[in-house]
């Protein structure tokens, strides 16, 4: 019992970082019907960028807090990230809005390629040790253990997650992002500005992918110019998982692929003698996603995306 409530808070906080990633997947495809594959690395500049600041903070005032040091890279990384998926969006991907929909698909993979090389040119390709800030002494939890740094990934994604629904349901901008999403040539002649407000949701999706980015990076500890690709594979099938265009199903297929995954591999290792084990939960999470895309290929909770013929 202790083993599976373990696997349950790493699953937890796993899922916690799959989710937010997965919300700027759906966003984007619920309002323009594309998938930005540079998603993952637009998490990975904002880890990268969080390193990097950290680290000039350090050395130059090695006496401040580490909490005051981590938000401070946090609120950088994040206007850094969310100017990067500003200019992709009107560089890359705005010009393309009409073409047929290969072209932005492979112009968002293309650019998933540029901005790794990018990164690895500017930071070197070398793993690079991600400064513990946080206290790291574990704390119990019945037959479990937690640590400080995995409180504040869920506490940062709790909030993270009622912040974007208050914006989506209550605000303004909420409104003209699901007008858009359901027509965004009516939502122009009723005074809503469509290029505006899918700036604005890639800029909340970089927000959020540089969160779980930077969470990512205290929780295991490194950084590199690949270490987008699969959270942001990963994301992408929790979005589909929970049905994409939907913003409560990437929040649920997101906690749910993580919690596969901690508790998969946990007794996977188990029932196995240690034959198989963490190096196999990413078999784990597309199995189950095949398995559930083919009882219900909407996801879990559905598709969402407004019918515009």
């Amino acid at each position: 019992m202790d083993i599976l409530l373990q696997q349950i808070i790493n699953g937890l906080v796993l899922g916690s970082m799959y989710a937010l990633v997965a919300l700027g997947y759906t966003m984007v495809y619920g309002i323009i019907n594309l998938i930005n594959f540079a998603h993952g690395e637009v998490l990975m500049i904002g880890a990268m960028t969080s390193w990097a600041i950290i680290s000039l903070m350090l050395d130059a005032w090695p006496g401040l807090p580490g909490w005051m040091v981590l938000a401070v890279a946090l609120v950088i990384s994040c206007v850094v990230a969310a100017a990067l998926n500003f200019t992709i969006e009107k560089v890359a991907y705005r010009p393309l809005r009409n073409s047929p929909k290969l072209a932005p698909l492979i112009t968002a993979i293309g650019m998933s390629i540029l901005l790794q090389t990018l990164a690895m040119i500017i930071f070197k390709p070398n793993y690079k040790p991600y400064p513990t800030l946080l206290p790291n002494t574990p704390l119990p939890i019945g037959g479990a253990v937690i640590t400080p740094t995995q409180i504040m990934i869920l506490g940062f994604t709790a909030i993270s997650l009622a912040v974007l629904m208050y914006i989506v349901h209550f605000t303004r901008l909420g409104r003209a992002m699901r007008a858009t999403a359901e027509n965004p040539r009516v939502a122009a002649l009723m005074g809503v500005r469509p290029d505006t407000v899918i700036s604005a949701t890639f800029i909340i999706g970089a927000v959020l992918a540089t969160i779980a980015g930077v969470m990512y990076a205290s929780n295991y500890g490194t950084v590199q110019h690949t270490m987008g690709f699969l959270p942001g594979l990963k994301a992408f099938t929790a979005a589909v998982f929970g049905g994409i265009g939907n913003l409560a199903g990437a929040v649920v297929g997101g906690l749910l692929l993580g919690l596969i995954e901690a508790i998969g591999s946990g007794y996977l290792g188990a029932l196995t003698g240690g034959v198989l084990g963490s190096h196999y939960t990413d078999i784990l999470a597309f199995v189950v996603l095949i398995g559930i895309l083919t009882l219900r290929p909407s996801g879990l909770l559905g598709e969402r995306v407004a019918d515009r013929a």
